[in-house]
């Protein structure tokens, strides 16, 4: 839908006129159900003005009525292209408010899942800008190795998009050998994949002549914004979650934070594919700290929490006191401890947290959830002006804007 404004001088004459151009929210450009009205001279961006709210879901104030574990599947719907880490995120919550700490066996196979989260989403991500930039191929190239972390997701939850991944306190399975042989398939296959991927675009005179200079932020504003995540990494701020308020023992890990200079679509590429080379390094290490659990200690996949942890479901079908326990848990007979708490996890976009009250009931007195695309879209008007269209539809891609998270 578009309409054109004549700008009328006062002796009646016309100067220039401009086209509103209404991008959304349903337009095929858009990742989600968002939308931009653009006001264009031409081809270039005079001025846009943004609306959220079109899959509002009101998660906030449904999850005041559910009990902890009844709101773990509201949070897959945040950023799909990464649930699990959404789903760590509120257990890690849930743990910090119950005082709960989980073994070191349990962090190694949470940052496994969740770095695997992590390429998923910085895959789609940037598979999604070649393509808005006319590279086709590569997105149907990678999206096999995305399946495949689907399949890993599968075999250790049943789930693929929106997995209801792990319990409070852990897992509610160890893994199993096909999940460990799928993941080695993974990370045996999968660099030489990027490597191939990086190859095609990274020096690609289309590719860098699309993206650089295109939707540019300092790294002032990006703070003065709140951006968080890969968006204020490629401004050249090193902030991380997991490096700043280690989580899952990530304090364990050997890695680094790659930051870029211009917080461009390019660097915002370059920087989620190195992000992706260190996912792949963490998650190499997770195993091998695995590797030294043995005997019992290799079976532990969770902490001992019985008020809070669902029993096996075995025992559930077998046994009365299992059963009991388990509709006490689901349905939240057993009361959370009253108390404030703040815990944030790095998410495939930024800084996700969860701001959680207990007044000592069944269910959250106030739960907010931190969604790092509600944040960071404020700056989109400012990145887009005086741009080219074109320039606008990839830096939408290079934002990784999901609407899920927007509008919660």
């Amino acid at each position: 839908m578009s309409d054109v404004k004549h700008i009328k001088l006062p002796d009646g004459s016309i100067e220039k006129q401009t086209t509103t151009l209404n991008l959304g929210p349903t337009h095929p450009a858009t990742h989600g159900v968002f939308q931009n009205i653009v006001e264009m001279d031409g081809e270039r961006i005079v001025s846009s003005e943004q609306t959220v709210g079109y899959i509002h879901r009101a998660f906030e104030k449904i999850a005041e009525r559910r009990p902890l574990y009844q709101i773990t599947p509201l949070t897959d719907r945040l950023n799909y292209c990464s649930s699990p880490i959404n789903n760590m995120g509120w257990h890690l919550t849930c743990e910090k408010l119950l005082k709960v700490k989980t073994p070191k066996r349990v962090d190694y196979m949470r940052v496994i899942i969740m770095e695997l989260a992590r390429i998923a989403d910085h895959l789609i991500c940037n598979s999604v800008v070649g393509v808005d930039s006319g590279a086709l191929s590569v997105f149907l190239y990678v999206m096999q190795y995305r399946e495949l972390i689907y399949e890993i997701y599968e075999e250790i939850c049943g789930s693929r998009l929106t997995t209801n991944i792990g319990r409070i306190g852990g897992f509610e399975r160890n893994f199993t050998n096909t999940a460990w042989t799928k993941l080695d398939k993974f990370l045996a296959e999968y660099p030489g994949v990027l490597k191939e991927f990086e190859n095609l675009l990274t020096r690609n005179r289309i590719f860098m002549e699309r993206t650089i200079g295109a939707g540019p932020i300092s790294a002032e504003r990006a703070l003065n914004y709140g951006f968080t995540g890969p968006n204020l990494r490629a401004a050249g701020v090193d902030y991380d979650v997991r490096v700043h308020s280690p989580y899952s023992s990530y304090e364990d890990f050997d890695f680094t934070v790659p930051v870029g200079t211009t917080g461009d679509c390019y660097d915002r590429f370059l920087v989620r594919n190195q992000e992706m080379w260190q996912s792949l390094s963490i998650i190499e290490q997770a195993k091998q700290k695995l590797e030294q659990f043995k005997g019992a200690e290799a079976e532990v996949y969770h902490a001992d929490i019985p008020e809070y942890y669902l029993p096996e479901k075995k025992d559930v079908y077998t046994k009365m006191e299992a059963l009991i326990w388990h509709f006490k848990i689901i349905m939240g007979e057993t009361a959370m401890p009253a108390g404030e708490v703040y815990q944030s996890v790095e998410g495939g976009n930024g800084e996700l947290g969860f701001y959680l009250i207990s007044d000592g009931g069944r269910s959250p007195y106030r739960l907010h959830f931190r969604r790092p695309c509600f944040i960071y879209y404020q700056a989109y008007a400012e990145i887009t002006k005086g741009a080219m269209l074109s320039d606008a539809i990839i830096t939408l891609s290079s934002l990784n804007l999901i609407a899920g998270e927007m509008d919660a």
